[in-house]
């Protein structure tokens, strides 16, 4: 008997085989997949008994889409892309979401008794018998991709849609009922809650979809009768779809990110900051996360940083022409400040970072002051402020030029003090990065006099400013060439060109992009090289008009105008260029002409 049994598995195995074989014949047929490559998938399927079409996939000889369709049609059975469909919410009660997620499948219908199921494998008929028996009604396979069908499901069930089943099924089974609730959150323990196993998948759940959305930040917002949780993408915030009992388990799910992030999760009423280090395909994190009371329960926002991220260049930020000759020229300078000026979430780090790496050498010693530290630099002493026990960018400074430095940068001239120290450091030789919350490169001179610096000091240490905003790149896969609204059009249009000839773009959403219809994001700057006219303009106490004015005359050009460069090239919209320099009047007549004169004057 023993003796047979490697020749009956063998055999059974050889069947196996020639029955998916079967299934991809049309790949050949086709010219999709050459014989020999289809050949050497067969006897790998052989040795290790995977399915074909995963080692066709994964050699890189076909597509998962054309591996499906060959599948389907040789089964008879539908091939269906499952991009936007949204199934009928009836079918949550028929397939409930631990069945759907177990089975990794998706409903697709339900009628006269047939439950049509969208699977990766139609021949799992084991699958297929489960369903029955549970459900009681009769299935009919439909062909779809794992990614598509995990996508669907996450929409249609909410993400962690089985989880939050599971924990509704075991309140119920404990006899629990509304009246166990206290503003909206379950009344019992918090650490227990929140070391339940069915929270700590759940959170995991989110945590892991934000990094498949490529998501920036987490906010989790609780509200009177919801709590709400949302991913930033690309600058902008989209609503996760999630189930809707999970108001009930609110402050079990904020208790588990602050026992990941080492807080006090007794404390809800005041502010906290924690730190959450975690590992994602094979990339280390960093999860900076804050919490703050509200009437309806704790709000927590989740920054998410890769640890080990590759510094972006100047090229790849959108530094691109003039503008990138310029930085290059003013960061290889010997001593001075160059200031990165920009609201909140504009990309000045980034920008900080991106100089830093282009001069980071063995020659030079660079020291950064940052609060916090969002990437490690191979090379540089990088210096995390802590106000809380008085390390603050202020005392560092003071005591920094003790180690020898030849670069510092200065994460942040936030208060006098600071700008102060910053300016006597760049005059003792050293050069210098720092940045400022302004809404132009010129109201940086103003902002470092309102802060008590004195006139003389700015225009003796101040080198380069520059000013950036970050717009949403187009995806490339998806967009769509369109008429744009002619008003708009004329507010961007900077330079008063004819745009008869020009091509203009607008999103479309596809799945490359995760139906946004933009995919990453590039800088849109102003750069000013403080020269000799405007250093006197410094002097002489100029406003940031006159600033500007003299700026422009040396060579600068304002935001938008290289937003309207970046439209032109078919980067990105109108739309997008406006969002983020509508405070700015930068297409005035005045602006125009002036500029038209400075180009005349150059040539």
């Amino acid at each position: 008997m023993s003796e047979l049994a490697p020749d009956g598995i063998a055999a059974g195995r050889t069947t196996h085989l020639k029955m998916h074989t079967e299934r991809f014949v049309e790949l050949l047929e086709k010219g999709i997949v050459d014989p020999d490559d289809f050949e050497m998938a067969v006897r790998e399927s052989h040795k290790s008994g995977e399915e074909i079409g995963r080692i066709l996939v994964r050699m890189g000889v076909c597509e998962e889409e054309d591996v499906l369709q060959a599948m389907a049609n040789s089964m008879g059975v539908e091939y269906r892309r499952l991009t936007g469909f949204q199934p009928e919410a009836s079918l949550r009660e028929l397939v409930p979401a631990r069945i759907a997620e177990h089975y990794e499948l998706l409903p697709i219908s339900f009628l006269d008794g047939v439950l049509k199921v969208a699977v990766v494998d139609p021949l799992d008929m084991h699958t297929f018998d489960e369903l029955r028996r549970v459900l009681n009604v009769e299935v009919e396979p439909v062909v779809a991709s794992r990614e598509d069908i995990d996508k669907a499901r996450n929409m249609f069930y909410g993400i962690g849609g089985a989880t939050m089943m599971g924990l509704e099924e075991e309140r119920q089974a404990l006899g629990g009922e509304d009246e166990v609730l206290i503003d909206g959150n379950i009344d019992i323990d918090d650490e227990h809650a929140a070391e339940d196993a069915s929270i700590v998948r759940f959170v995991n759940q989110i945590i892991q979809e934000s990094f498949r959305d490529r998501a920036t930040d987490i906010h989790v917002e609780p509200f009177e009768k919801d709590l709400r949780i949302r991913y930033r993408i690309d600058g902008m915030l989209y609503e996760a779809p999630i189930p809707p009992a999970i108001k009930r388990y609110q402050q079990a799910i904020i208790s588990r990110v602050k026992i990941m992030a080492d807080m006090n999760i007794a404390e809800r009423r005041l502010p906290q900051d924690g730190k959450i280090k975690i590992r994602m395909h094979d990339k280390e994190f960093d999860l900076r996360v804050s919490t703050v009371p509200t009437p309806y329960g704790e709000s927590c926002a989740i920054r998410i940083l890769s640890r080990e991220s590759e510094l972006c260049t100047l090229d790849i930020l959108g530094f691109s022409g003039k503008h990138r000759e310029l930085m290059r020229e003013m960061i290889l300078k010997p001593h001075g400040i160059i200031l990165i000026t920009g609201p909140t979430g504009s990309g000045k780090s980034t920008t900080l970072y991106a100089s830093l790496s282009e001069i980071n050498g063995p020659e030079r010693k660079i020291i950064t002051i940052e609060d916090p530290i969002e990437y490690r630099i191979p090379g540089v002493t990088q210096i995390q402020v802590q106000p809380t026990i008085g390390l603050t960018f202020a005392r560092v400074l003071r005591t920094l030029l003790r180690q020898d430095p030849d670069v510092i940068m200065v994460g942040e001239t936030r208060d006098p003090e600071t700008a102060k120290i910053t300016i006597q450091t760049a005059l003792t030789g050293h050069l210098v990065f720092s940045t400022l919350h302004t809404n132009d490169a010129p109201s940086a001179v103003t902002r470092l006099e309102d802060m008590g610096v004195e006139p003389f000091l700015i225009a003796s240490s101040v080198e380069g400013i520059v000013a950036q905003r970050l717009v949403r790149v187009l995806c490339p896969e998806c967009k769509a060439a369109h008429k744009p609204d002619p008003v708009a059009l004329t507010q961007v249009n900077v330079a008063r060109e004819d745009t008869a000839k020009l091509t203009f773009y607008k999103p479309v959403g596809c799945e490359a992009c995760r139906y946004t219809g933009f995919r990453g994001r590039t800088a849109v700057l102003e750069m000013v090289k403080v020269t000799e006219p405007i250093r006197r303009a410094i002097v002489n106490g100029a406003s940031a008009t006159e600033i500007k004015q003299e700026a422009i005359k040396g060579g600068m050009r304002p935001i938008r105008w290289d937003g309207w460069e970046k439209v032109k090239s078919g980067m990105t919209t109108i739309d997008e260029v406006l969002r983020v320099t509508m405070e700015d009047e930068f297409s005035a007549e005045e602006d125009v002409e002036l500029i038209a004169k400075s180009e005349k004057a150059g040539e």
